[in-house]
């Protein structure tokens, strides 16, 4: 039996579709979804969430005239198979496949790009607004989809301020995955919401305040002087979106997130109602896979993404066991673990430190501290600018906080870094996750531009470990220092080193590199971070050539070692940098800088090759891949050493 689905090549194919043949539309894009994510995996969950949301915004609008804002992006898989994308969806997060967010450049129905959560209310103000400038509001609808962990973000609050004050006729889709709807409640709210959008009885509400005042018998100087306390009060009772309310947004909801005619409708009265309107609506998080749907909050966290062959006729895949007498493969810890373990020993060795995430309490490692040292614990929701002010105050107390946040993820938070931070010398240590590049969530996720972005702070200690083992070390010398300290790791398995004791974890000096292997005075390979290993490994391969690398950490960027680099500059006509990061402000120029400062620029100084990520956004895929596009693999760097010293030795 074919499938209605099939024939949506565009949006405007589901416009003449019945409801019940959008209903069928919407669960055959669930399971489409559940087929295709579940073999190649990808975002899960929200997208199972919000398949009749899709349907019932594309059939009521004409994209992309009218323009569908989807936060983040990560929910927006329904989107993309109505909109001409069904049949590459099996493409999606791999290289040269589709990206796994929205992406402008993808299609014409991608109003804005971003992985990172809270902006598409602030993308929807501005294009009303530029309508309005243009002098046509009527050009096009316009709809931001928000999830409620995406409202917690300043930025969200920022933008409905705005539009509340301006009158900005938009509609905010307030997609509330993490609440059941009772039916009474579910009855109710709807009364409420017709009663917000009608015209007449939003204006009969205002009649009864105005009548209060006016009753006889002392009665409405009574009203008068109770006046505020009666009239918030009264603005409770009929409706209950008080919270918009005064910020001067019609509120309709809750309304069921999974019923296409109940959404239909609402829709229609936020459209006609052209002031802002936020339509809250309530759905499950995995709609329609029943791990996801039946197993509460921790299924819904679970299944959030689904690891590819994770699914096998749309149920979870059974996982087979080792064969008797197999040997199991070796376990090698992500950096995530060992930096969880590794907080939870800080805390019961020190109990002025505490973990701070924004709402990524897994993808750091502090689940780990969560369940082990809850009160020592503390998730401000998606809000880095808050984490890093609530560290700040937390250090003017004497605690010791670390901020474990993705690299991408604090950019964000730059002025806090900047103000609150580095220019009041306050003891937070940032601990960055996923830095460099990440794979398969592609350039929204990439943590390639913080050592730009922090070397240049003042007071900012900078610095990444080699391996898992030094990274303990380094959390530990972080936390032992006065001041800022930041700290980058990369996204995977570490390197597979015997992690250290916690009696044997201690600090390492503060702005010393290391030296790790002496060469013949040719080149000098100076590596930070997973830069280190991709030094390693390049030196290994020019050895089979006769070409003995001398091999150093540097450990720091800020402080840099000087005295490690002017004795690499020169000792060897070739001093290379590496680093997973992007070359402008990065660790090679700081080495640059440092030569240039003690005046060992000049001819008697070795030539300096920056290796490094280039000035562009790199795509997504899997690392290995995207490494080795850009020029980031063992093997590369061999190569671009053997043509400079070639081409020395001919000069």
């Amino acid at each position: 039996m074919s499938r209605i689905l099939d024939r949506i090549n565009r949006p405007q194919d589901l416009h003449p579709l019945s409801e019940e043949e959008l209903v069928q539309v919407a669960q055959e894009v669930r399971e489409h979804i559940i087929d295709t994510v579940g073999e190649i995996g990808g975002h899960f969950g929200a997208n199972l969430g919000t398949a009749e949301l899709s349907v019932a915004l594309h059939s009521l609008m004409d994209s992309p005239r009218d323009k569908i804002l989807w936060d983040v992006g990560h929910q927006a898989y329904p989107h993309k198979i109505l909109t001409g994308r069904r049949d590459e969806l099996a493409t999606i997060r791999k290289y040269g496949g589709l990206t796994p967010f929205c992406s402008i450049p993808e299609s014409e129905h991608d109003i804005m790009g971003a992985g990172h959560a809270s902006t598409s209310i602030g993308y929807a103000v501005g294009l009303k607004e530029g309508m309005r400038l243009k002098g046509n509001l009527d050009e096009g609808k316009v709809v931001a989809v928000i999830g409620d962990g995406a409202m917690t973000g300043g930025v969200a609050f920022e933008a409905i301020h705005q539009a509340g004050g301006a009158k900005t006729p938009i509609v905010v889709v307030l997609n509330d995955n993490g609440m059941s709807i009772s039916p009474n409640v579910g009855a109710l709210t709807r009364t409420f919401s017709r009663m917000r959008l009608h015209p007449k009885l939003w204006h009969a509400r205002e009649d009864v305040e105005h009548r209060l005042a006016e009753l006889p018998g002392g009665l409405g100087s009574l009203a008068e002087r109770i006046g505020p306390q009666l009239k918030e009060s009264l603005k409770a009772f009929w409706a209950p979106g008080l919270f918009w309310e005064e910020l001067d947004w019609a509120y309709t909801g809750v309304v069921d997130g999974h019923d296409v005619h109940a959404l239909r409708g609402a829709l229609r009265s936020a459209f006609a109602a052209q002031r802002p309107v936020v339509l809250h609506i309530s759905t499950v998080k995995g709609k329609g896979f029943a791990p996801a749907e039946d197993g509460g909050l921790k299924g819904m966290e679970k299944w959030h993404a689904a690891k590819p062959g994770s699914i096998a006729n749309r149920m979870p895949a059974v996982v087979k066991a080792v064969k008797e007498g197999g040997t199991p493969k070796s376990v090698v810890p992500q950096y995530t673990q060992v930096f969880g373990e590794a907080m939870i020993e800080e805390v019961r060795r020190d109990r002025r430190v505490v973990g701070i995430t924004a709402a990524m309490n897994s993808g750091t490692g502090l689940n780990l501290l969560q369940v082990a040292e809850p009160k020592h614990y503390f998730d401000v929701g998606i809000a880095e600018q808050q984490a890093i002010l609530f560290a700040s105050g937390m250090a003017l107390e004497g605690q010791k906080p670390v901020a474990a946040i993705y690299s991408t993820f604090l950019q964000r938070a730059y002025d806090q870094i900047v103000h609150d931070v580095c220019l009041q010398e306050l003891n937070v240590v940032f601990a960055m996750d996923r830095a460099g590049l990440v794979g398969d969530d592609g350039p929204t996720h990439h943590g390639v531009f913080d050592i730009a972005y922090l070397r240049s702070l003042p007071n900012m200690v900078a610095m990444a470990p080699r391996d898992e083992a030094m990274l303990r070390h380094m959390l530990r010398t972080a936390l032992s220092i006065d001041g800022p300290s930041a700290l980058r790791y990369p996204r995977g398995e570490g390197l597979g080193v015997p992690l250290p004791a916690p009696d044997q974890v201690t600090p390492i000096e503060v702005g010393k590199g290391e030296r790790l292997a002496e060469g013949d005075g040719r080149v000098a390979i100076l590596g930070y971070g997973s830069g280190v290993a991709k030094a390693q490994e390049a030196a290994a391969l020019l050895a089979e050539h006769d070409i003995a690398v001398t091999v150093a950490d540097a450990r720091f960027v800020k402080p840099l070692d000087i005295d490690l680099v002017a004795k690499l500059a020169t000792d060897h006509e070739l001093l290379v940098t590496v680093e997973e990061g992007v070359l402008q402000g990065g660790f090679g120029s700081a080495v640059w800088e440092g030569l240039n400062a003690v005046g060992l620029d000049g001819p008697d100084c070795a030539r300096i090759m920056r290796v490094g990520l280039p000035d562009r956004y790199v795509t997504h895929g899997k690392p290995a891949l995207l490494h080795e596009e850009v020029g980031f693999t063992g093997p590369a760097i061999a190569e671009r050493i053997a043509a400079a010293i070639g081409a020395r030795a001919t000069a």
